[in-house]
C-alpha cells in the first residue's frame, strides 16, 4: 500500500511554505568576499551534486506537496552546462507557477533569450557597485561584463529584474547613489541587503557591516522615502519604498532586507533550500540539514523527507547569537 502524503506545507509556526530556492551548483566565476571565503573547493567532490533529473525528481516532488514558487541558484547557475534542460523542465512541471534565476549576470548576454524561453520569469542580478574598481575589489570580477547581461536581461523583457547590493561599510557606500539611478532609469527595483555571517563568524564584528535603518536614515536625509506597501516585485523578504533625491525626477523603487536588524524578519519565511549536493536547509541561519540525495538515489519517495524539512523549520535564525557557518553561502545557494 502507498504512503498517503497530504498537501500540507504549514510549518510548526504556522507560516505556508511553498517556496524552493535550488542550489545547481557551488561553483562560480566571481568570489565575493561576502559569499565565497579564499581557498574554498567545496565542488571538488562532483560526484556528489546531484543531476539534472534528480534536481527535476526534487521539485516535481515539491509540487506534489503545493510547492508553487521556484528560484534556481548557485553558486553562478549560468556556468553550469545543463542549466536550460533544468530550466525548462522545472518550467513544465504543472504545480510549478513562478521561475526565477539568481544570477552575477556575467554569462547572462549570451544566455538571456535561452532561459527567457525555458520560462525563467524573473531575474535576480548582483551588482555591488558600478565603479569597476570596487566591484572587482568586492568581486574578483569584470563589471562590463555584467553590466552587458542587464542590458542583455532588458531587451529579452523578462517580467521582472531586481538589482542586488549587499551593504558593505568602506567598500561600496559611494555606489548607493549611483546605484539607485541606475535602477530608476531601467526601471528595476533594487534591494540593499546587510552583510551576513555566511563566510566567517566574525562578519558582525568586522567595521564592514552597514545595517539597513542606517541607510534608510541616509536616504530620508536627501530625499523622499516613502514606504509602499502593495509594492512586492517578488516573493522574498524585502521592504519597498519609493525613493526620489531632492531636486530630481526620477524616482526608483527600494527594498531593504535586514536580516540581523530587522525585527520580527523570520515570521513570513516560506521558503526551504535545496542545496547542489541534495540537502535540505530550512533555514539559512542555522545549521540544520536534511538529506534527500540518498531518498533520490534510493528510490524512495522524497515527498516525505520534503515534509521533514518543513516540520524541523526553526522560527528564527541564529546570526545574532554567534552563529559560526559550517558552509560558506556559495555551498548553501543564494
Amino acid at each position: 500500500m502507498k504512503a498517503q502524503f497530504p498537501v500540507s506545507r504549514t510549518d510548526g509556526f504556522g507560516r505556508t511554505i511553498d517556496y524552493l530556492r535550488i542550489s545547481v551548483t557551488d561553483r562560480c566565476n566571481e568570489r565575493c568576499l561576502y559569499c565565497m571565503p579564499e581557498g574554498y573547493k567545496g565542488w571538488a567532490q562532483r560526484e556528489d551534486h546531484l543531476s539534472a533529473d534528480e534536481i527535476v525528481r526534487a521539485v516535481d516532488a515539491s509540487t506534489r506537496l503545493g510547492f508553487r514558487k521556484f528560484r534556481v541558484t548557485g553558486g553562478e547557475p549560468l556556468i553550469r552546462r545543463d542549466i536550460v534542460e533544468i530550466l525548462t523542465r522545472i518550467w513544465k512541471l504543472p504545480g510549478t507557477q513562478t521561475l526565477g534565476i539568481s544570477t552575477n549576470a556575467t554569462r547572462l548576454a549570451a544566455l538571456a533569450p535561452l532561459i527567457r524561453q525555458a520560462g525563467v520569469r524573473s531575474v535576480n542580478i548582483s551588482l555591488d557597485s558600478l565603479d569597476p574598481e570596487r566591484y572587482r575589489r568586492i568581486t574578483g570580477g569584470d563589471l562590463a561584463g555584467v553590466l552587458d547581461g542587464i542590458e542583455a536581461a532588458r531587451q529579452e523583457g523578462f517580467e521582472v529584474i531586481k538589482l542586488n547590493c549587499v551593504l558593505l561599510r568602506g567598500l561600496n557606500e559611494e555606489d548607493f547613489l549611483p546605484l539607485i539611478h541606475f535602477a530608476a532609469e531601467r526601471e528595476m527595483p533594487l534591494r540593499f541587503i546587510e552583510l551576513m555571517p555566511l563566510t566567517s563568524g566574525d562578519a558582525l564584528n568586522k567595521p564592514l557591516f552597514l545595517p539597513v535603518q542606517e541607510l534608510i536614515h541616509r536616504l530620508s536625509a536627501i530625499g523622499d522615502l516613502d514606504p509602499t506597501e502593495d509594492y512586492r516585485p517578488g516573493h522574498g523578504p524585502a521592504k519597498y519604498y519609493g525613493f526620489r533625491a531632492r531636486g530630481e525626477r526620477a524616482s526608483a523603487k527600494v527594498g531593504f532586507i535586514g536580516a540581523l536588524t530587522t525585527q520580527h524578519f523570520c515570521a513570513t519565511c516560506n521558503k526551504l533550500r535545496l542545496t547542489a549536493d541534495g540537502k535540505l536547509r530550512p533555514c539559512l541561519g542555522r545549521h540544520g540539514e536534511i538529506d534527500l540525495r540518498g531518498p533520490l538515489r534510493s528510490g524512495v519517495d522524497p515527498r516525505a523527507t520534503i515534509l521533514q524539512a518543513i516540520a524541523n523549520k526553526p522560527e528564527t535564525h541564529e546570526f545574532l547569537e554567534a552563529y559560526e557557518p559550517g558552509r560558506p553561502m556559495t555551498a548553501i545557494g543564494g
